[in-house]
C-alpha cells in the first residue's frame, strides 16, 4: 500500500522546503507489519543506488525528522541516490506501538522491500543513527541472508550493546562506523571495544570534540559520509 500521508505538509517537512522542488521528498504511507508506516521518499531520475535511513530511539523522541537522519539523507541525495526514511511503528503517523527490538527491524525490512522494488537493479545502502544503527545492522544481516544485494552499511553513534548473536551483521558489504568521541548517550569506549573485537573488515571513524547529536558537527559528518558514497 502506498498513499500520501495526510498529516504531512510543507510546514512539517521543514528539512526539505528550503530546497528546489526536484530535491523535495514525497510523503508516503507504506504498508508495514503493524499497519501503515509514515515515510519520506526522494526518487532520483537515474539513481546510483538506493539509500534507507533508520532513525534513533523511538521512545526518547527519535523520528525520521531527526537532524542527523536528515543530514544522512542529504548526503545520499547529493551523491545521486534515491532515498527513503521512515517512522517506526508508534512514531508520528505510523501505526502500532514501539517494540524497541525486532518490531522496528520488521518495519525496516518492510520499507526496504518497497524501496528495493522501485529499482531492483540498484543495490541498497543502509544508514542507521543511534538505535537506528542497531536496526540498520540487523536489517542488513537479514537482507543478506535473503540474497538482497547491499552496497554499504553506515552506523553512526550506534547502539552496539543491542547487537548480539541473534542479530548478525551483513558480511559482504563495506561497513563504516562513525563515533563521536564525546558521546553522552552511547559510551564511545563501548563502541571502540566492539569495533576492536569485530572480526569482519570495517572502517572506524572517530569524531573529536563531538557529542551524540553532532551539535555544530553536522558538516563534519557530511565530510565523512559523502566521499564514501
Amino acid at each position: 500500500m502506498v498513499a500520501l500521508a495526510p498529516n504531512l505538509d510543507e510546514s512539517t517537512l521543514y528539512e526539505v522546503t528550503e530546497f528546489p522542488l526536484s530535491t523535495r521528498e514525497s510523503p508516503l504511507m507504506l504498508e508495514g507489519p503493524s499497519g501503515p508506516l509514515e515515510a519520506l521518499y526522494l526518487e532520483a531520475p537515474e539513481p546510483r543506488g538506493l539509500a534507507l535511513i533508520c532513525h534513533p530511539n523511538p521512545v526518547q523522541g527519535g523520528t525520521m525528522l531527526n537532524k542527523v537522519v536528515s543530514m544522512l539523507q542529504r548526503c545520499a541525495r547529493d551523491a545521486g541516490y534515491s532515498t527513503l526514511r521512515f517512522n517506526y511503528r508508534g512514531v508520528g503517523a505510523s501505526a502500532g506501538s514501539s517494540d524497541m527490538g525486532s518490531g522496528e527491524i520488521d518495519d525496516a525490512e518492510a520499507v526496504a522491500g518497497w524501496l528495493h522494488g522501485q529499482r531492483p537493479e540498484r543495490p541498497l545502502t543502509l544508514f542507521g543513527f543511534s538505535f537506528g544503527g542497531f536496526v540498520a545492522a540487523s536489517l542488513g544481516g537479514r537482507l543478506e541472508r535473503q540474497g538482497v544485494p547491499l552496497a554499504q552499511l553506515f552506523m553512526v553513534a550506534p547502539a552496539v550493546m543491542r547487537l548480539g548473536a541473534e542479530h548478525p551483521l551483513p558480511e559482504g558489504c563495506p561497513l563504516t562506523l562513525i563515533q563521536p568521541e564525546d558521546d553522552e548517550v552511547i559510551d564511545p569506549n563501548q563502541v571502540f571495544a566492539w569495533s576492536e573485537a569485530l572480526e569482519r573488515p570495517h572502517t572506524l571513524l572517530k569524531v573529536a570534540e563531538c557529542g551524540h547529536f553532532f551539535h555544530g558537527k553536522l558538516t563534519d559528518l557530511k565530510e565523512l559520509v559523502l566521499p564514501r558514497l
